[in-house]
């Protein structure tokens, strides 16, 4: 097998496994910087967004779903250390991540699930998993490690729980358009990757 022959092997499977989360060997370390990979995952989000906004009947929760609380104090923002930035940004993935599985749980045990709305779930999940891969491929996971001696200045992550899908999307949207935004373009700016 020539190195002709391995090139379309290694593009599928950098295709199969990017999405998964799991580093692939010659994947572009600052994909996300790219304003037009974060727009997608945005637009997304704000479709998912868009179609839960009116939706009463399979869109509400039996139980209430914990999430980041999306508002920033730009203010505050820009006097953070980038650490403390990269903590909050990685935090917040999580628990959103960890929202969206939930949410994506209870849809699946609901008595009628929507297939429309499923589609929408499917997608906040696989856009999260790629969006946890790049940031890790930033090196988001590194700067968000406190160091030893560093003093608990910062405040803990701030959440609040919602009851419905439209409002987890709603978190979702905000999510990304607010601290992901303003954390990786950052990050891009430094350029120090």
């Amino acid at each position: 097998m020539g190195a002709r022959d391995c090139t379309p092997l290694l593009l599928l499977l950098s295709f199969l496994l990017f999405p998964l989360g799991l580093p692939v060997l010659g994947a572009p370390q600052r994909l996300i910087c790219d304003s037009r990979v974060l727009e997608r995952y945005i637009l997304e989000a704000r479709e998912a967004e868009n179609a839960t906004m009116g939706c009463a009947e399979g869109c509400s929760f039996n139980e209430n779903i914990t999430v980041p609380d999306t508002k920033v104090n730009f203010y505050a923002w820009k006097r953070m250390e980038v650490q403390q930035q990269a903590l909050e940004v990685w935090q917040g993935l999580a628990l959103l991540s960890e929202a969206i599985l939930r949410g994506q749980a209870l849809l699946a045990n609901a008595s009628q699930p929507c297939k429309a709305l499923q589609l929408h779930v499917d997608k906040a999940v696989s856009g999260l998993r790629s969006l946890t891969s790049l940031l890790r491929a930033l090196g988001a996971q590194k700067e968000a490690i406190p160091l030893p001696d560093a003093t608990p200045s910062a405040a803990p992550l701030r959440i609040f729980t919602v009851d419905a899908l439209s409002k987890l999307f709603r978190i979702y949207s905000n999510f990304l358009r607010g601290k992901l935004t303003l954390y990786t373009g950052e990050a891009c700016r430094r350029g120090d990757r």
